[in-house]
């Protein structure tokens, strides 16, 4: 495959080594894997400690915790591109780095963060958030998981589905409601050792077969009071401060995602040939890999722009929004074509295009749908809904 765009991207030489020895090790240690980890339906959690014994697992975290105190954002993006373009977007290290981990960046005491921080370092501790619940989707404020304070503890009833790392996952943070109301929701540490946790479903999905998708449960589990994780009500509030992020995180997935799928195809498009030439060398060929070449340049140069933005703390939600959709649209658009153009092979599953593509359609639904992303956009332009909302 060829590199990513050859527009310049403005990484500093620390940037680039890093980017090497990332490459090396998806490429020689994860990438063989990864087909077994789609037959069994999940990644081998040993893949995390390796990850962490090399350093990889949430970069930004302080050496007193095992971390390496990178908080530039170029290495996270840099990271996970070279994790996509090796293994694919099924390999979700990224989601215990910077979908979950940082919300005991963010939120943690000192105690919660010294007893699991280190193991999230070192991959040992595996986490995952659990917020969506089987009647509720994007609306967080109809979720019906409780936790009721019983003066001593806190006793959490419930069920989430839809749940990243529900199968391998160690350690959750989980919402709530502590009351009623929108701003009743809390947050809480739950280790899946607590009694009263249990697991549902191993989700079955159409596509990302390696990334274990699952059901968790709590019946009258008992939870020390100091597992509240930030401040009691204010959970809506801490996962809005966190979205931005979030789907920052989705958009360079995505991006790279297309990339990938753009730079096999260029490459099937060289070496396979009919009526007497290559395939590349016919009009349409030509004219829908510019297209998307020029595409994949400019969305790159946006994400690369929002990476940046999120360094400065000063990414905006609509920002943030306009990246997730953009880059998910792009990603289909590119996916469907780069099929199309691999024939009948490419409706086969041996084809890592064919797989691509199928992992490729949860990009508008998950971290908000894109329909969710319009709405926050479109606000954005004062074209909201002028009726007052209607309570909670």
């Amino acid at each position: 495959m060829t590199d990513f765009p050859a527009l310049p991207r403005a990484f500093t030489p620390e940037q680039i080594q890093f980017r090497a020895s990332v490459r090396r090790l998806m490429e020689s240690e994860f990438a063989p894997q990864t087909a077994r980890w789609r037959e069994q339906g999940f990644v081998d959690p040993a893949a995390m400690t390796r990850l962490g014994a090399e350093g990889l697992l949430l970069l930004w975290a302080e050496e007193d915790y095992g971390g390496l105190g990178l908080r530039d954002l170029r290495f996270v993006q840099v990271l996970q591109e070279e994790t996509v373009r090796a293994c694919g977007a099924g390999f979700f290290h990224n989601a215990h780095s910077m979908l979950v981990g940082p919300y005991l960046d963010h939120f943690a005491t000192p105690e919660q963060k010294a007893r699991w921080l280190p193991g999230a370092v070192s991959g040992e501790v595996i986490l995952g958030i659990a917020m969506t619940e089987p009647d509720t989707g994007s609306d967080l404020a109809a979720i019906r998981t409780k936790a009721e304070d019983m003066g001593d503890h806190w006793r959490l009833n419930g069920a989430k589905t839809f749940i990243s790392y529900g199968v391998t996952g160690s350690l959750f943070v989980v919402a709530a409601k502590t009351g009623t109301g929108r701003g009743q929701i809390s947050l809480f540490l739950v280790p899946s050792d607590a009694p009263g946790f249990s697991r549902g479903q191993h989700l079955k999905k159409i596509g990302l077969h390696e990334q274990d998708t699952g059901e968790i449960l709590f019946t009258d589990l008992r939870l020390p009071k100091d597992a509240l994780l930030g401040q009691e009500g204010q959970g809506f509030a801490h996962m809005t401060k966190l979205l931005a992020v979030e789907r920052l995180m989705s958009a360079i997935t995505s991006q790279a995602h297309a990339q990938t799928a753009f730079d096999l195809t260029h490459q099937y498009l060289l070496d396979r040939r009919a009526f007497g030439k290559p395939i590349g060398a016919f009009q349409n060929s030509r004219f829908r890999m510019a297209e998307m070449r020029a595409k994949l340049d400019a969305m790159q140069a946006f994400v690369d722009a929002c990476v940046l933005e999120a360094n400065e703390g000063a990414l905006s939600p609509e920002a943030s929004a306009a990246a997730k959709y953009a880059t998910s649209v792009l990603e289909g658009e590119v996916m469907d074509q780069c099929l199309q153009f691999h024939g009948g092979m490419g409706f086969m599953e041996e084809t890592r295009v064919a797989r691509m593509w199928t992992d490729a359609r949860i990009a508008r639904i998950y971290a908000g749908t894109n329909e969710i992303m319009l709405e926050i956009i479109g606000r954005s332009l004062g074209l909201g809904d002028p009726r007052p909302a209607k309570p909670q």
